[in-house]
């Protein structure tokens, strides 16, 4: 085994030689799958991300290598006893809770119909930043997400987060309130705001970025590159973070590291708009044709044809793993956090002015700052389908850090508002109310407006398109296990129960059906809702139709109907297709949730052999060839009527008693004839084919006679 591994390895260096590099990848990759050593994995996993790098996938060649060394990291600080283990695996202290958008704390979640969770804010960046229809981050699928403006916050998750995690919470607030302040264009109020959040989140990537923005709009530009380069070292992958340091270096004339951050945000994010748009404007400066003498001090720019090695090192060069106790002396030194009372001193603005003075002021005007861009609360995610870090960077929590959700959790926060027990299978409506989903649908059938705030869901209700809250199932499957298993295991006997085609087989009492025909139902009342949908959540697709009975309330012989299809409209009614399958005779009747149900027998014809056969082939050949006549005596009109509505007439069963239901072409003309209900009824319960077709040569006879009168 060892030499075939050596062997693969060795191949993959020679393919790497002859710049075979999907070739070396490739093996690198399938020689990982089976290697269990750390430091080998570290080894395979640098090796296969250069294969990925001069093999063109730079953003995946990045993300292999940084999750290499952000585990070696991990595994050092808990030998270390610097984190828990619990973090460290992990990377961030909320890991489950986080956006998958801006890489941060989920703050204001939205759910979308496919069931992942982001912060409302990133979503309406997408729509507004992204060149093509938004897409959900976590399953790739955009044919779902609809109007982004049109969902609201879900509202059991944020009181869940805010209660849970009150320290990333009230960081969110204050951002969102210095969002505010910066869009009244109150800097220094702004940056107040983001100094206090920053106090208590100091690990919080997106607070730097924005207070980045803020210095460069009061052009303090040296702190906002100081802010932004913090951004970068707690979410490396985070474009958004290389964009802003970019924005500052620009302003301090720095363009060829400029031109470099923007690279790199691409190579994270290939589709992001203002990378693109700025680096190819640094990059017509930098690369025009140059008519006067060339200044000293222009450097040799010969390098940006191999940036990606430059890249790939400052990706790669060890960032400093932050733990709490390492904040004080980390914010005192490099990322001094001015108290809320300096905020608006002399020294800022002189110091402003300083940097101002340090300039290119050639470069300014040659280059306009877009000092009126807004201030995000988060970022774009890289966009690479190949691979997606899942990596996160550790951060300071409160009381749930690592120590989980689980210690201070009560059931009743995840408790459906309609039947008072745990959620199972969590829905969350467009409005952001989250119930169980046979809950809603219950609701929903009697009404198309959320049960909570009334807003109309008729839009929502036709596409059907529940899909599960996956943060809460998440949560619910993690934290509350035993209430989980105890609560499937009420719904699991619930559906054996509703799937068991003998006893309580649901009854739609309205018309006759027969086994082998077709009977379209307009189904618009709340208890037959409700039927349908489970005979599909069961899996049987099956339920009886009977005759209404006076006393009995239905008729005691019935077909039992399959459905085909179901075409669902806005209001709540549908259009099922169904198809008579089996006879049965009624035992018991029973009712359940405001529709019918029955303890049932199945029927069956008897079968005859010797001189009773023949006879009655004999007599199915007459019958049938009565039944064409019949047929065909009718007008053209009612013939393209009938045959619209059931389908031609059956031919001839190629062997008589095969069917336990006899030919089907008797159960087809017995739909046809002109007979009333009650008439047809005694041909349903026959289980003599002889019987059956002696009756039907009855009803043809009479029918033949009244014509010629």
């Amino acid at each position: 085994m060892a030499t075939e591994s050596e062997s693969m390895l060795q191949l993959a260096v020679e393919a790497f030689q002859s710049k075979n590099f999907d070739l070396a990848a490739d093996i690198y990759e399938c020689q990982l799958a089976g290697l269990g050593d750390p430091g080998s994995r570290q080894e395979l996993m640098v090796k296969r991300a250069d294969a990925l790098a001069f093999g063109e996938y730079l953003s995946d060649s990045i993300s292999r290598q940084d999750g290499e060394r952000r585990g070696a990291e991990s595994r050092e600080a808990v030998a270390a006893g610097c984190v828990p283990a619990s973090c460290a695996t992990t990377g961030c202290g909320y890991e489950g809770f986080s956006c998958r958008i801006c890489l941060s704390f989920l703050f204001e979640p939205v759910t979308l119909p496919c069931g992942h969770c982001f912060c409302k804010k990133c979503l309406e960046r997408e729509v507004k930043e992204k060149e093509r229809p938004v897409m959900c981050k976590e399953c790739r699928d955009s044919s779902r997400v609809a109007d982004v403006q049109s969902y609201r916050v879900n509202v059991v998750l944020s009181n869940l987060l805010a209660k849970w995690f009150p320290i990333p919470h009230q960081a969110g607030q204050l951002r969102r309130e210095g969002n505010g302040l910066y869009a009244e264009r109150k800097m220094e109020a702004a940056l107040e705001k983001y100094n206090q959040a920053i106090l208590i989140a100091p690990l919080d990537h997106i607070l730097f970025s924005n207070r980045s923005q803020i210095h460069s709009s009061l052009k303090h530009y040296e702190k906002a590159l100081r802010d932004a380069e913090m951004a970068c070292r707690l979410m490396p992958h985070w474009s958004k973070g290389h964009v802003r340091k970019a924005q500052a270096l620009v302003s301090l004339g720095r363009t060829e590291e400029a031109l470099r951050e923007y690279l790199v945000s691409l190579s994270i994010e290939p589709d992001c708009r203002l990378a693109k748009t700025e680096a190819h404007k640094l990059l017509s400066d930098l690369l025009a044709p140059v008519t006067d003498q060339v200044p000293e001090h222009i450097s040799d720019y010969s390098s940006i044809s191999s940036f990606r090695a430059h890249i790939k090192n400052s990706i790669n060069t060890p960032s400093q793993t932050f733990s709490p106790s390492m904040l004080s002396s980390e914010f005192s030194l490099a990322f001094t956090l001015p108290a809320p009372d300096k905020l608006e001193g002399c020294d800022i603005k002189g110091q402003g002015k300083l940097e101002v003075s340090r300039m290119d002021h050639r470069f300014i005007l040659k280059r306009k700052r877009r000092s009126t861009e807004e201030v995000e609360d988060g970022g774009q995610e890289k966009s690479d389908d190949r691979k997606r870090s899942k990596s996160e960077p550790a951060e300071v929590t409160d009381s749930l850090n690592c120590a989980g959700v689980g210690d201070i959790l009560d059931p009743t926060d995840l408790e459906c508002s309609l039947c008072m027990r745990l959620f199972y299978e969590p829905v969350t409506t467009p409005c952001g109310h989250t119930f169980c989903l046979q809950c809603l649908e219950r609701c929903l059938d009697h009404n198309p407006k959320c049960p909570l705030c009334k807003e109309e869901l008729s839009e929502y209700l036709v596409q059907r398109q529940y899909c599960k809250t996956v943060l809460m199932e998440n949560l619910i499957s993690k934290y509350l296990p035993s209430e989980l298993i105890e609560r499937q295991k009420i719904h699991q006997e619930e559906m054996a129960e509703f799937s068991n085609l003998n006893k309580n087989v649901p009854i739609f009492v309205c018309t006759m059906a027969f086994p082998t025909v077709p009977c379209p139902l307009h189904i618009f009342e709340p208890c037959y809702r409700l039927m349908i949908r489970r005979c599909m959540e069961t899996g049987t697709n099956c339920f009886g139709m009977c005759l209404a009975d006076n006393l009995k309330g239905f008729a005691e012989y019935g077909c039992l109907l399959e459905i085909r299809d179901v075409k669902f409209f806005s209001d709540g009614r549908s259009v099922v297709d169904t198809i008579g399958r089996r006879r049965f005779k009624v035992i018991q009747h029973r009712e359940r949730d405001g529709y019918n149900t029955a303890d049932i027998e199945y029927l069956e014809d008897v079968k005859v052999e010797g001189v009773a056969q023949r006879e009655l082939q004999s007599l199915h050949d007459t019958v049938y060839d009565q039944a064409l006549v019949w047929l065909n005596s009718l007008k053209t009109e009612q013939k393209e009527r009938i045959e619209g509505h059931f389908g031609p007439m059956p031919g001839k069963d190629s062997v008589l008693q095969t069917s336990p239901n006899g030919p089907s072409w008797c159960w087809w003309l017995l739909a046809v004839l002109p007979l009333e209900g009650r008439a047809q009824l005694p041909f349903l319960a026959l289980t003599s084919l002889k019987d059956r077709l002696s009756g039907i040569r009855k009803v043809l006879l009479f029918m033949a006679h009244s014509k010629h009168r």
